[in-house]
């Protein structure tokens, strides 16, 4: 096992275990808000599993994951929002950890992979977390 893995298993257990399960278990604001960190942390452990493991294949994953994500959100915003509090707890956090989180993991595995067309793509997942968290925080917050 090595740290690209060990960070994957922790951001797996850590983030998406507890996000699942605020997912399932909250009210409608506080679900949209956990949907959203689910697929940030999602594609994050792709990208992780894609550098640690070798197979460039995950990393197509977490583009989709990223292009799908936000989808998601802005729907389930949409639909169960309606009649939800104005600012869902967690939201606040949200911009913190979308920003931190995609630099921490993104920048490192660009240093990695060095120039090419992997770091084009890593670069393009990273502009769609972070175009797409911006969007949900706007739709969640009715801004």
């Amino acid at each position: 096992m090595n740290g690209w893995l060990a960070a994957a298993a922790l951001l797996l257990t850590g983030g998406v275990g507890p996000s699942l399960w605020h997912a399932a278990r909250g009210g409608p604001g506080r679900r949209v808000v956990a949907q959203n960190y689910a697929t940030l942390l999602l594609c994050l452990v792709f990208l992780l599993l894609a550098q640690g493991y070798g197979r460039p294949a995950y990393a197509d994953l977490a583009l989709v994951v990223s292009v799908l994500g936000p989808a998601g959100t802005l729907v389930f915003a949409r639909l169960l929002l309606a009649d939800a509090e104005r600012e869902p707890p967690g939201t606040r956090w949200l911009t913190p950890v979308l920003t931190g989180g995609t630099a921490a993991t993104v920048l490192p595995l660009c240093v990695v992979t060095g120039p090419g067309r992997a770091t084009a793509k890593l670069l393009v997942i990273a502009v769609l977390l972070s175009s797409g968290g911006v969007a949900t925080i706007r739709a969640v917050r009715r801004g």
